[in-house]
């Protein structure tokens, strides 16, 4: 077994990383910027499964500071960097998110480079791979990279980047140390505890009766307990070594094929999702007014298809069905008392 630091520990996909590699017996570290979390962070694990926590340590570190890093790698044989920095407003340019990513990253790759570690495996984004093309029909796949020089939204210029930084300081300056990405696509899937993950407002708001219609586009989404999986066997497998890995479960679904999905699968609970599909032309004249659908101007219309065939070749990774994780996420909000609003 394995010493392993999880950068993020209290985020969504950090959680379910710490979870995974504590069931399988590694020993984890894991950083947050507010050592006030450390109960919360062990009162989700201890609640999700029967694993020994004496296993975690929680160390404090901020991706936008240099203090704790070293600490935080020390002994470490793996870094699996979770953690990316995030707004809880529009930033008023691409720089107050493209910076702190940048550079949160090679604060990272550069303390574990220093520490001797085996590999980092860097959580990336379908964002660094499948936004600013022109339409196509081909699923995107790892040799694709978001075109940073069109009209893009800062969070996946800052993802694309971050990762193109990640690749050149390992070339030339890792020393011999290892790099592995992996990709999500929309992330879903139950709540480890009752924070309000970014990925999962859409069903949320659907359960509120917050959508009145979907917008119109479709995308992949993959369940967070196999992007977490993704991640361990990307961390130490040899073939993953320089890859870049996608992780979505099947082909794209439309939005409004969630909203049915919810209504099937949860009934009455899932009332209030909508039942059409907003036309583009209506969405795109929206967007003039609606921030949300501003951000999604790009994919209006479109649907994102991507293939994991990749992680399933090489690594023998498998993504569960996509109907069942989006019931599950459903059901995951009910219980934490998230999504039980009515509508407004």
């Amino acid at each position: 077994m394995a010493q392993v630091l999880v950068t993020g520990g209290t985020g969504f996909v950090g959680s379910w990383c710490v979870l995974t590699l504590l069931d399988a017996g590694h020993t984890v570290r894991t950083t947050v910027r507010d050592l006030r979390r450390e109960p919360e962070l062990r009162s989700w694990l201890r609640a999700a499964a029967p694993l020994d926590d004496d296993r975690l340590t929680v160390v404090r570190a901020d991706l936008e500071h240099p203090e704790g890093w070293d600490d935080a790698v020390a002994d470490c044989d793996f870094v699996l960097h979770v953690a990316s920095p995030t707004l809880r407003r529009a930033p008023a340019n691409d720089d107050e998110l493209v910076i702190p990513a940048r550079e949160g990253v090679l604060r990272v790759l550069r303390a574990a480079r220093d520490a001797r570690v085996r590999r980092v495996v860097l959580t990336s984004a379908f964002g660094a791979i499948g936004i600013g093309h022109p339409r196509r029909t081909a699923p995107f796949t790892e040799e694709d990279w978001t075109n940073v020089d069109g009209d893009i939204p800062p969070y996946q210029r800052s993802k694309t980047l971050a990762e193109r930084a990640a690749w050149q300081f390992v070339t030339d300056e890792g020393g011999g140390m290892e790099l592995a990405a992996i990709h999500p696509v929309g992330v879903l899937g139950p709540l480890l505890g009752p924070d309000d993950p970014p990925s999962l407002r859409l069903v949320r708001r659907m359960l509120e009766g917050r959508v009145p219609a979907c917008p119109p586009f479709g995308m992949g989404f993959v369940d967070v307990r196999d992007v977490a999986d993704l991640h361990m066997r990307a961390m130490t497998d040899p073939a993953a070594d320089g890859e870049r890995f996608l992780a979505v479960a099947g082909s794209s679904l439309r939005v409004v094929d969630i909203a049915r999905i919810l209504r099937d699968r949860l009934g009455e609970r899932a009332a209030k999702a909508p039942t059409r599909e907003l036309p583009v032309w209506l969405a795109r004249a929206l967007g003039a007014v609606n921030p949300e659908l501003r951000l999604l101007r790009h994919q209006l219309g479109r649907d994102l298809d991507a293939t994991s065939s990749k992680a399933e070749r090489l690594l023998g990774w498998r993504a569960r069905p996509i109907e069942d994780t989006i019931a599950e996420t459903a059901e995951s909000l009910l219980a934490h008392g998230i999504g039980a609003r009515p509508g407004s």
